[in-house]
């Protein structure tokens, strides 16, 4: 029996229908189109340093994505294949039945993923391959410079951007495309497929295109909470504090692209502030750290991280053991990394602060905090986490010499009641909210007080945060040959 010709959408970290130019090239092909998504096995094996890449909560976030990316699929006429396999093998497979004429997919830039596009390509001799990028807000195309003249400073970088570039307009869906009728399209695996890990948390985060539309909507258009965007984002404790968006970018289930074109109808209609531009601002530092990776490539995953700078980072069990399960003694920090573990989330203000205590006040090595981020977000994007990690531990871009954040400071500021901290630490609830970060400083008769025994309910703390940052920062003067001065702004996760 004669094998139809088909053009093929490889589906990866794009699961949408909108904006979405491989899938618009391939229904102008003129040819059948099908599209295909492989549970990569490999995304599911462990870190450099033991932790599984795709922890549960990211995994039910995919799983959810998938389905709904089939869904939307099948409402412009489309089937999508779904299968548990290494693509290169899948895809493969699947031209015995469909004779791939072209296949079309979105570029991507980490080693691992261009290697499977190598693999990919190889068993194909005759079948036509389209790439094209589509993770960025600005084009790379469009960029005023080359890729190896990217500015070191975010500054810098966002300066010649919004003097020099433009963002380009949304690609449409296509509609009425002919399909490659499927016998057997696939079944997405249920939950835990991957994972032993029972979840046991609300349901805050449901993954899917749709989803993330509808958080859209809510955020901007049914409740007006983007125009207050920057006085709330600091905030731990509510779903609304900021837009929880970062888990569809990160999966594709919204393009930037579309954020940012609803984020401007906004503007039109309802109101244009400081809070609106400074989601635009986030967009453009996921830019940045995307270009970041682009330009230094593996660089990234280095312990010197990008100029090879030689920190004696610690890899003390204990104290990672710690960090990693809530047991530091700083309730900032506990609260903060409980929430990760249960939830597969943490604001941006929870994310510099344990980054900044595990490197500046335990010495640990970065890349095991990266690693844990990598298994546990929901919202885990390579070049943003890794790039993240490198700038707080100083080995990354714009390292001006030595930064912590006081963590006790950090509570009582972003956290004035503590009812983020008695959330997640139940041990704390008759603490009075104004000691609760300086629960180390109390007497015995307070503690006994307030029903709390250190070291019993509530871990000792680990380290002095004084002292324990001086021993660190002369680590770093002997690498870095030079100081600075703490910065509260830095880029986002």
């Amino acid at each position: 029996m004669k094998r139809m010709k088909a053009a093929v959408v490889w589906f990866r970290n794009d699961l949408r229908v909108h904006d979405h130019e491989p899938l618009l090239r391939a229904s102008q092909s003129g040819l059948p189109v099908v599209g295909v998504y492989c549970f990569d096995p490999r995304s599911f094996q462990t870190t450099h340093f033991g932790f599984p890449k795709t922890g549960p909560h990211r995994e039910r976030f995919l799983i959810e994505s998938i389905k709904n990316l089939r869904e939307n699929m099948a409402k412009i006429g489309l089937s999508l294949i779904v299968k548990i396999g290494k693509p290169e093998e899948v895809i493969f497979e699947l031209s015995c039945s469909i004779d791939i004429e072209k296949l079309y997919y979105h570029e991507e830039i980490g080693s691992e993923e261009k290697a499977v596009e190598v693999n990919l390509k190889s068993r194909f001799l005759s079948t036509a391959f389209y790439s094209y990028y589509g993770h960025n807000l600005y084009h790379i195309e469009d960029l005023p410079f080359e890729i190896d003249a990217l500015p070191d400073v975010f500054t810098n970088f966002r300066k010649m951007i919004e003097n020099k570039a433009s963002v380009r307009p949304m690609f449409p869906t296509p509609r009425d495309v002919k399909s490659v009728p499927i016998i057997n399209d696939g079944i997405i695996p249920s939950d835990n497929v991957f994972n032993d890990t029972q979840i046991q948390s609300d349901r805050v985060y449901l993954g899917g295109a749709s989803e993330g539309k509808k958080r859209l909507k809510h955020y901007f258009f049914d409740t007006n909470l983007i125009s207050l965007y920057k006085e709330t984002r600091n905030g731990m404790l509510e779903i609304d504090d900021s837009s929880k968006l970062s888990p569809y970018l990160a999966h594709g289930c919204l393009s930037p692209r579309f954020i940012y074109w609803q984020l401007k109808e906004y503007e039109k209609t309802h109101v244009k502030n400081s809070s609106t531009y400074w989601l635009y601002f986030e967009l453009l530092w996921r830019d940045f750290f995307w270009l970041v990776h682009f330009k230094f490539k593996n660089k990234l995953f280095n312990k010197g991280g990008l100029y090879n700078i030689s920190i004696p980072w610690s890899t003390n069990k204990e104290m990672i053991d710690a960090w990693i399960n809530g047991q530091t003694g700083y309730p900032l920090i506990d609260a903060n990394m409980l929430e990760l573990k249960t939830t597969g989330y943490m604001s941006n203000r929870g994310r510099q602060n344990v980054a900044s205590f595990l490197t500046k006040n335990l010495g640990c090595d970065w890349r095991f905090g990266a690693e844990w981020f990598e298994s546990c977000l929901i919202d885990y994007d390579v070049s943003s986490n890794y790039g993240n990690w490198c700038y707080s531990a100083g080995v990354g871009n714009d390292s001006r010499g030595f930064r912590v954040f006081n963590v006790a400071k950090q509570g009582k500021d972003y956290d004035r009641e503590a009812k983020y901290a008695k959330k997640w630490l139940p041990a704390l609830k008759e603490v009075p909210s104004q000691y609760v970060y300086d629960i180390h400083k109390l007497t015995a008769l307070e503690l006994l007080e307030y029903n709390v025994s250190l070291g019993l309910d509530y871990p000792q703390p680990m380290v002095d945060l004084s002292a324990s940052a001086q021993r660190q920062r002369k680590d770093y003067e002997k690498a870095l040959d030079r100081g600075g001065e703490d910065e509260d702004t830095v880029g986002v996760w």
